[in-house]
């Protein structure tokens, strides 16, 4: 399925709007990534190329691999440990007239039993002496779900999703940046996983048992942010985010990042943390009281109560080649994050209870360790 990890990089940090009246730089990025946690390994390579066509328009290309091993909680509990591979592929364009960036795009996203096509598009406008930044953006996804039952895959439904984000970028002071950003998503179809499961007590046995999740077919998301960037005197950098997110599923969420920028010499340090909170969706359960007890009913994990706690650090070293002539400047970079995740709300039923008592069941948590490590080059 598909692995996105959206539980552990929900609401996302948000970037402030930067200007809208260049393109961007010619550039080429190879990177590994690798993410292991709850016993759920993705890792593999992603390569990223832009280029300029004149002095007006850009173009992108990315291509990211995951190679995903999967021994997590949810499918321990139900099947046996998993393989699978995913790639994506992401193109893109920018046009600039004047002081506005216009951006298009394509994402296509490939695994055995999912498969997305999201088309995006873009527009930013520099004002008032390029002091403020606004944007507007729409993406449209189109999604295939299937449930993975070999030799064959078993279709189960189509998705669609619809995102409108507005965004706003304000110098405030020579060194305060200020960005605010409001989001609002549509989901409609099959919006579940067909490998969750519910646990409910047999009434007639007394014992917890397993049975097939009811999902709700649409999901409408907001989320408001605001984002603050400060230049110290000792030409460094602090920056905070908070994220409030909510949803028709009654899931409300906070993400609350705080973040320091350190130059020295040609090399540059980051470090960062990152606190999210939510809590579950009114349709979740870990032990329902008894079959069918309600019209929608989940114990799918990334809709329960939890927080975590993401603390990590960075480190990028500038260098100027003398060869190839073309390359005018390049960087080695490398990130480590370590995430602490506790549920408050989901138990680990794979603790083996003598009398099957699913409230005696410790609370599930675990900690997942997140590295990139990239190279880029400017020409």
């Amino acid at each position: 399925m598909r692995a996105s990890c959206a539980v552990l990089v929900a609401a996302a940090t948000l970037g402030l709007v930067t200007r809208a009246d260049v393109l961007p730089e010619d550039r080429a990025d190879v990177m590994y990534h690798r993410y292991e946690g709850g016993g759920v390994t993705v890792e593999g390579p992603s390569v990223l190329v832009r280029k300029k066509i004149g002095d007006s328009f850009s173009a992108s290309y990315q291509y990211y691999l995951d190679l995903i091993t999967s021994a997590s909680i949810d499918v321990l509990s139900q099947a046996s440990k998993y393989k699978e591979r995913r790639t994506e592929h992401h193109v893109g364009l920018d046009y600039l007239h004047g002081n506005t960036l216009y951006s298009v795009g394509w994402i296509n996203s490939n695994e055995p039993d999912y498969k997305s096509n999201t088309g995006f598009f873009n527009i930013s406008q520099s004002m008032f002496g390029d002091l403020t930044t606004v944007s507007f953006g729409f993406s449209r996804g189109w999604d295939k779900v299937y449930e993975h039952a070999p030799p064959v895959e078993i279709f189960k439904g189509d998705a669609d999703h619809r995102t409108w984000t507005l965004g706003l970028s304000q110098v405030l002071t020579r060194n305060l940046l200020l960005g605010i950003n409001y989001e609002t998503s549509e989901n409609a179809g099959y919006l579940q996983s067909p490998y969750r499961q519910i646990r409910f007590v047999d009434n007639n046995t007394g014992r917890v048992t397993f049975g097939p999740a009811t999902t709700p077919n649409t999901r409408t998301g907001n989320a408001v942010s605001a984002q603050a960037k400060y230049y110290l005197p000792w030409h460094a950098a602090v920056d905070a985010n908070y994220r409030y997110y909510t949803d028709t599923w009654d899931i409300q969420a906070h993400t609350i990042r705080l973040g320091y920028t350190q130059p020295w010499h040609a090399w540059t340090f980051d470090a960062s943390a990152r606190y999210y909170r939510q809590t579950a969706a009114d349709f979740y359960s870990d032990v329902f009281p008894f079959e069918n007890a309600q019209n929608f009913e989940s114990r799918d994990r990334e809709l329960a109560q939890f927080h975590s706690l993401t603390l990590g650090v960075g480190a990028a070293w500038e260098f100027k080649p003398t060869w190839p002539s073309f390359i005018q400047k390049g960087t080695v970079n490398a990130d480590f994050q370590h995430m602490r995740i506790d549920y408050d709300d989901f138990r680990n039923e794979l603790v083996d209870l003598p009398n099957q008592n699913p409230s005696a069941e410790p609370l599930y948590s675990y900690g997942a360790n997140i590295m990139q490590f990239f190279i880029s080059v400017w020409y």
